[in-house]
């Protein structure tokens, strides 16, 4: 629970009933739809982790531009999820409005190759460095077929990753750390709805940052990837310290294992994500989400070795069944889109003014929670930062965990919804879009203090 002890749940409660009635008073479509969603749609909600919102019923967004989301309700809202980064470009931009319309008048899918898809792959070998490239729908996709190919390739079984990781809905990610037991030792996550697989028996499972747990749980010669987010980001922000990437290279190395960098989330730290920022070298790169300005669309490149030796592998009158690719996989209108969004809205150039529209959100956090005595910390990876409820940063995935304390977090939630702000349902965390005003952060910083002063005249927060 991390700070806990000066958050009283019981005082925070009625405040957190108040914004609820605040937001049902000023949503009536939103309920009479989610009314109506009740009786086709389970949950209510087209996919269920859309039930996270913090409100009595979701928003129900009718439009998107820029940084800003219009609801059924004529609310508009200045968006910091943007899609829990599926939309980092902004939403609907025109460059990408443009050529969605114009592909769309030629087809979307053809099941053959495109000029557009190869301008993708050189704009990805250009950003990442890694030489050959697959294109798909998902990030989840595509960590699943990279595993594949690892396995193919080291013709070993078992897959390494972070504790409390995220790598989209892939079997052997939905591990945690046995809190006993041999080092590495996997126990399924909390949540993890009606797993195919016991993790333990697929997955090893250690703290990032601890370089002499990977190790030992690499020296049983099995694992055939260590599978990573650069930073992890889905737990709270959790950033590598100096040299621990460079030692995991060595030890991937050593080990005889695949290195694979989950980059979906951590592109936020410049065109080259933080492979490009921290000097990476993956054996494998996998992105998702951000890559497509908000369609699906998804890569993963590799080294040349790799690409011959996987090649090997693809018979070609069992290359439609091997477990790899999809029929719209490769889809021109997502090369299309991979191609606009890196060629013309999430540019090079994009990435200073988004970077220091992050950084000015973490000051004016900061700022707040010094002025009112708040012992909590900010977290800043690029163009996204996010505050925990810790007097110091996590440091580890478990370290995050702990800190997680869901009823604050969805208190001052919904108290930025009602008043104009979306924050990422998941957790506390601002992304910077090429769209975002220079006035966003402050705007937050205004909304943020006034939960924070609330929170402290109620007693709910001590300081």
């Amino acid at each position: 629970m991390g700070d806990a002890s000066k958050i009283d749940d019981a005082r925070l409660a009625p405040l957190f009933a108040a914004e609820a009635e605040r937001f049902t008073l000023a949503h009536p479509r939103a309920a009479a739809l989610a009314t109506r969603a009740g009786e086709s749609l389970l949950g209510g909600v087209p996919m269920s982790w859309m039930q996270r919102w913090a409100s009595p019923v979701p928003p129900y967004a009718v439009s998107a531009r820029g940084a800003q989301i219009t609801d059924a309700d004529g609310q508009v809202y200045l968006d910091f999820a943007l899609g829990d980064t599926a939309a980092m470009a902004g939403h609907a931009p025109d460059a990408l409005a443009r050529a969605m319309t114009a592909q769309l008048e030629n087809g979307a899918t053809t099941m053959l190759p495109s000029e557009a898809a190869i301008d993708a792959a050189e704009e990805l070998t250009r950003r990442f460095g890694l030489p050959l490239w697959q294109l798909c729908l998902t990030a989840t996709d595509a960590n699943r077929f990279v595993l594949r190919i690892a396995r193919a390739i080291t013709k070993r079984p078992k897959v390494l990753v972070h504790n409390w990781c995220y790598h989209g809905t892939v079997d052997e990610t939905f591990a945690i750390a046995r809190p006993s037991g041999a080092a590495g030792a996997a126990q399924t996550r909390p949540g993890n709805t009606g797993p195919q697989v016991d993790p333990a028996t697929t997955t090893r499972v250690v703290e990032i940052n601890d370089l002499a747990a990977t190790e030992a749980a690499l020296a049983a010669g099995d694992v055939a990837a260590i599978l990573i987010e650069p930073a992890l980001t889905n737990i709270g922000i959790v950033l590598p310290e100096a040299g621990y990437h460079a030692a995991l290279r060595k030890l991937a190395t050593r080990y005889g294992a695949l290195l694979i960098a989950d980059e979906t989330h951590t592109i936020s730290m410049g065109p080259g994500g933080a492979t490009a920022a921290w000097g990476l070298d993956p054996d494998l790169l996998v992105i998702g989400k951000a890559i497509a300005g908000g369609l699906p669309g998804a890569a993963y490149g590799m080294r040349r070795d790799l690409a011959e030796k996987i090649s090997g592998e693809l018979q070609r009158d069992e290359i439609d069944t091997g477990g790899i690719g999809g029929t719209v996989s490769g889809s021109v209108l997502s090369a299309v889109a991979i191609r606009t969004t890196l060629r013309e809205v999430l540019t090079d150039a994009a990435f200073p003014e988004m970077i220091a529209g992050a950084n000015r959100w973490a000051d004016g956090v900061e700022e707040v929670f010094a002025r009112r005595g708040v012992g909590w910390s900010v977290t800043r990876l690029g163009a996204r930062a996010e505050y925990h409820f810790t007097p110091e940063a996590p440091r580890s995935g478990g370290e995050a965990a702990a800190a997680v304390h869901h009823e604050m977090e969805r208190y001052l939630h919904l108290h930025a919804l009602n008043r104009g702000i979306i924050m990422t349902p998941f957790h506390n965390m601002a992304l910077f879009s090429p769209a975002t005003p220079r006035s966003a952060a402050d705007q937050h910083s205004e909304t943020l203090d006034a939960a924070i002063a609330t929170l402290i005249e109620s007693g709910a927060l001590v300081v």
